[in-house]
């Protein structure tokens, strides 16, 4: 089937990030793109594209059904909404826990199940899942939002099995630093402070400038190179099942072939734990 006449519909494409770029990109390369977001407000830029943009709440199975109902057909389901959780384990708030890993791996599960009918119809199925290099990278104080990219990396590793006999593939979007709003977003928030009973407290302001990821506002790649290298590479014949792209991205890959451990020392600076360790043994 043409490029032009293939669909694709893509979850949490606000304006600013990765989803709004891989619209963009797909857009351009001739797909008919359904982009998507709880707000459709912040999707401005992408409708003065011509792009189509739906409001789609995927926690919500009213708004889920009903975007599935409206569609006539669909080629490839891009799962790319998502939140980010920064905060040590110990000290993690379990409740607010839970309501990320709905959002991060329940709710991509229930957009496959309610999109797989229209996903079945097509030639050139496939489901794309974004999780991050965080699946395969011990990061400190993001054990919540690493583990549930974790989680999403062996489902869809596991649905890519279970789909072939159907003709779907199954891609794992395995994505490293890429610029966009999301580390402004986390620093606008106001719960990315350490508790006061945290054991982390002697070194509260390092700690606090890790979960507000000061410092790294200005690395990763561009969100239109990101987006246009993924479009590339889901549009080969073949699709490779984990797709690596963004800063720091082939490092990880190459770490996960390495004795384990052996990138400890390189991650603990890179998130200051070093320093970290120091001021709490004082």
């Amino acid at each position: 089937m043409p490029n032009s006449k293939r669909s694709v519909l893509i979850t949490g494409c606000s304006d600013g990030g990765m989803g709004a770029a891989l619209a963009i990109a797909f857009h351009k390369a001739g797909f008919h793109v359904y982009a998507t977001a709880r707000d459709p407000t912040k999707m401005t830029h992408l409708a003065s594209l011509g792009i189509e943009t739906l409001q789609l709440d995927i926690q919500s199975e009213t708004s889920i059904s009903s975007i599935a109902n409206k569609l006539p057909s669909l080629d490839i389901l891009v799962n790319n909404a998502g939140k980010q959780f920064l905060m040590p384990a110990v000290d993690v708030n379990i409740a607010e826990a839970k309501k990320l890993y709905d959002l991060n791996i329940w709710a991509h599960l229930a957009m496959i199940q309610a999109f797989l009918p229209l996903l079945l119809k097509s030639p050139n199925a496939m489901i794309v899942n974004q999780t991050s290099v965080g699946a395969s990278a011990a990061l400190p104080f993001q054990s919540i939002y690493t583990s549930s990219k974790a989680a999403m990396a062996m489902l869809s590793n596991t649905l890519r099995l279970e789909l072939q006999p159907f003709g779907v593939k199954v891609v794992d979007l395995r994505t490293g630093i890429v610029k966009t709003n999301l580390i402004k977003n986390l620093q606008d928030k106001s719960d990315n402070m350490l508790p006061k009973d945290s054991i982390y407290q002697p070194a509260k302001e390092v700690v606090e400038k890790a979960l507000r990821q000061e410092g790294f506002e200005s690395q990763g790649l561009s969100a239109e190179q990101w987006a246009e290298a993924v479009v590339r590479d889901l549009q080969k014949t073949n699709p490779p099942p984990v797709i690596w792209r963004g800063e720091s991205a082939l490092l990880t890959r190459v770490s996960t072939v390495l004795p384990f451990g052996m990138f400890d020392g390189f991650i603990k600076k890179l998130a200051g734990l070093d320093v970290v360790e120091h001021m709490v043994r004082k």
